[in-house]
């Protein structure tokens, strides 16, 4: 029997997310057969502008869905400014009626605003997860490549769309067809759900010792509470002046400096990624004022939190003005 996959469509969704989930099953279809057919909805039926700018004709509106056997949310930047009451009625309707629900890339933002994923593994693109857990801290998030939990299906987004198609299509019509389709991207190996979607820490820093890896993975794990260096240096087992040593011929940096740049990191990207105030930021990132944080801010950005905030939303806002003059 032919599946119908819906994609609902919103405005700077991200393209790549959306074309690698679409193409395992227009390969499969090669294959086997019409095994599946998709469709675009959009929330008004028109044309929808990715964030690469470029823009996508819909199928029609959202409510004119009948008959799915799957609908997935496909988001990028902002994805809560899209969401709407309309939009949360519609997907519960589609709860209600046994549909399958997935979240692509920020997708996951919308159906777990519309109270869908309660109860479920959750994963979602690993730049707004942060922002993610802000928002929804009694989810359980994962940071795995994609979650399927009982009609419920998540997607970090990016290529990682072609492995969760792929573990689509191997489940429903076995491993075979899904090596094949595999091999029609030139892929080395089909990624598990449980492979990580970032780099692990040793790859993305250029790093081998083991206690260093250690000890940068304690920092990401404490960034609203920040520890000591006398603290860091016992969690792995070393002295302080060893720890200082290991980041000064490894990373030609101090471990405070290193730290303090990855709580930095992490509060713009929920400045960029949340409605959270400065202040909600500052505390959830370990700063003991908004007066050092916004000073440490300027100075690791050249601008501070609340202008940077500002040109974010004045760039978004004059793309999604530019994109619909177009269309």
């Amino acid at each position: 029997m032919t599946e119908d996959f819906y994609f609902l469509l919103l405005p700077e969704f991200s393209s790549i997310g959306f074309m690698s989930a679409i193409e395992p099953l227009r390969v499969a279809n090669r294959f086997s057969g019409t095994l599946y057919r998709w469709h675009i909805v959009s929330a008004d039926g028109g044309p929808v502008a990715a964030s690469n700018g470029i823009s996508l004709n819909a199928e029609g509106a959202f409510g004119s869905v009948k008959d799915a056997s799957a609908v997935f949310v496909v988001a990028g930047f902002e994805p809560l400014a899209r969401y709407t009451r309309e939009t949360g009625e519609w997907l519960r309707r589609l709860d209600r009626a046994n549909v399958t629900l997935g979240g692509i890339d920020t997708g996951s933002f919308i159906l777990a605003e519309a109270g869908l994923l309660q109860d479920k593994r959750v994963t979602v693109h690993w730049e707004a997860a942060s922002a993610f857990k802000e928002r929804y801290p009694s989810l359980e998030v994962s940071e795995e490549l994609f979650e399927i939990d009982e009609r419920r299906i998540t997607c970090a987004g990016g290529t990682a769309s072609i492995d969760l198609m792929l573990d689509v299509i191997g489940r429903r019509h076995g491993a075979e067809l899904a090596a094949q389709v595999s091999e029609q991207f030139v892929l080395g190996r089909i990624r598990q759900r449980s492979d990580h979607q970032r780099m692990q820490i040793a790859a993305r820093y250029g790093i081998h010792s083991r206690k260093l890896i250690q000890v940068i993975g304690v920092m990401e794990q404490h960034m609203e509470e920040p520890l000591s260096p006398d603290e860091l240096a016992d969690s792995i087992g070393v002295t302080r002046r060893q720890l200082e040593r290991l980041f000064c011929s490894a990373m030609k940096d101090t471990p405070t400096h290193f730290y303090l740049g990855l709580r930095l990191t992490r509060a713009r990207e929920l400045l960029q990624q949340t409605d959270m105030s400065i202040m909600a930021v500052c505390v959830a990132c370990g700063f003991e004022s908004p007066s050092h944080f916004s000073r440490t801010y300027r100075a690791r950005f050249g601008t501070s939190p609340r202008h940077d905030r500002s040109a974010l939303r004045t760039t978004a806002s004059a793309q999604s003005m530019e994109a619909a003059a177009i269309n």
